[in-house]
């Protein structure tokens, strides 16, 4: 239809969906950029491993500390979000990892190891506050059907920015450097300063993308999330409990559990292709098949994401999470190409698990819903256990400390066929 004026006549309803679409993809550009700075840890592990000359328990500390960041910033995020707005908590965020990726220059001019950890801290606070706006944002806005589907369609841009930051890392940090372009990995102290400077230049990169994000968040208008999400008052509040919701009840040890097997391989790939039982490649050439693993996470989100237009969502995690467990015993059992190819193919079987299981674990939660995102984001926190398949490694071999992650698949197994059913329906 055409009003008085000559413009065409849309519907609110057809405008809103039009504000919605519009919506999701610049939010998807906040997926992509979180998914691009965590996997860089990916390469700079490593990288650092070789530049303090640390154990496997040390260097998986550094991906901990990333990841208790997600335990301390979850809750106050989500009262900043509360009190300021959800585009103003996405800009605060930008502007904390931007500061965070700046403060990675000075930690490697001094070198110092403590100062590295801070940064990669700051770093983990900001995209903390992306999280817990943007993921709960994405679920809600739109078809209630279709959350699953929609979150593991952003999710796969996610994804991208995973299978970019590889490359990207790999060429410019552990291309740069002597570790990362001789299989021995020793260097003389002036050349693992030298290898210290080498993330100067990426982490620059890093912030000027970060700095013009925000700068196109400003200016644009997101749509609200809809009042039935929004938080209950102190005095409806008594009348709902996130107790009464098995689905986030079990989900967030879900999350916590999962994040345990995602962050162990992607941390460890790097070391364990590396070993002349399996690949025997340089450090710069092993980042090249992390490049297949991340892109297998983007492969298995956009087919997820379809898929589940037509199958309950709980069912494709439960496929899926089966064949990550098969993949896991190849991987701790196999030697050569075959365990390199289980361990990159589990990357297509973890694919869709942090965005399924995120939602099915809000799935219900009506003006609960802030509260309960707040949890399951805070459960990424599990990626610090890490530091407990770090310990492994250095007891029992670096390729039986993948059975840990075995163990974590078991979990969501039982978490798909059963903990994701709701246990009661309140009123909202």
């Amino acid at each position: 239809m055409v009003s008085a004026t000559g413009t065409p006549d849309v519907s609110p309803v057809a405008a809103s969906a039009v504000a919605e679409k519009a919506a999701l993809r610049l939010v998807a550009s906040l997926f992509f950029i979180w998914g691009f700075i965590t996997v860089i840890n990916n390469t700079l592990l490593p990288h650092l491993k070789s530049v303090f000359d640390l154990n496997y328990v040390e260097t998986t500390l550094i991906e901990s500390v990333w990841f208790i960041a997600y335990f301390v910033a979850s809750i106050p995020s989500a009262k900043l979000i509360e009190r300021v707005g959800y585009r103003q908590a996405l800009l605060t965020g930008l502007s904390i990892m931007a500061g965070g990726a700046l403060l990675m220059i000075p930690a490697a001019r001094l070198p110092s190891y403590g100062v590295t950890l801070a940064a990669l801290f700051v770093i983990a606070c900001g995209i903390t506050l992306l999280q817990v706006a943007a993921n709960p944002y994405v679920a809600v806005v739109g078809p209630a059907d279709q959350a699953s589907s929609r979150l593991n369609f952003v999710q796969a841009f996610n994804s991208l920015g995973t299978t970019l930051a590889p490359l990207f890392g790999g060429y410019l940090i552990l291309g740069r450097s002597v570790s990362g372009t001789t299989r021995s990995g020793l260097a003389s102290p002036a050349e693992r300063l030298m290898d210290a400077r080498a993330v100067q230049l990426p982490y620059l990169i890093v912030a000027a993308v970060l700095v013009v994000l925000a700068v196109v968040i400003a200016r644009y208008n997101l749509p609200d999330m809809g009042a039935q999400t929004r938080r209950a008052s102190a005095q409806e509040r008594r009348a709902h409990s996130l107790w009464h919701h098995r689905n986030l009840v079990l989900g967030v040890p879900a999350i916590f559990i999962y994040l345990i097997a995602e962050i162990g391989v992607a941390n460890l790939f790097i070391n364990f292709v590396s070993q002349p039982t399996i690949a025997n490649l340089s450090h710069e050439q092993a980042s090249h098949y992390l490049f297949l693993l991340w892109g297998g996470m983007m492969v298995g989100r956009f087919a997820g994401s379809l898929m589940m237009r037509f199958v309950p969502a709980e069912r494709v995690l439960g496929w899926f999470a089966f064949a990550a467990l098969v993949t896991m015993l190849v991987t701790s059992f196999a030697h050569g190409p075959l365990a390199m190819a289980a361990l990159i193919l589990v990357g297509l079987f973890h694919s869709i698990m942090f965005p399924t299981i995120f939602t099915l674990g809000i799935r219900g939660l009506g003006p609960l819903t802030e509260e309960g995102s707040g949890l399951l984001i805070m459960a990424i926190a599990g990626g610090a256990l890490v530091y407990v398949q770090g310990w492994l490694a250095d007891r029992f071999g670096l390729q039986h400390s993948f059975l840990l992650t075995a163990a974590c698949e078991l979990y969501v197994i039982f978490y798909a066929l059963w903990g994701s059913r709701p246990l009661a329906v309140e009123p909202v």
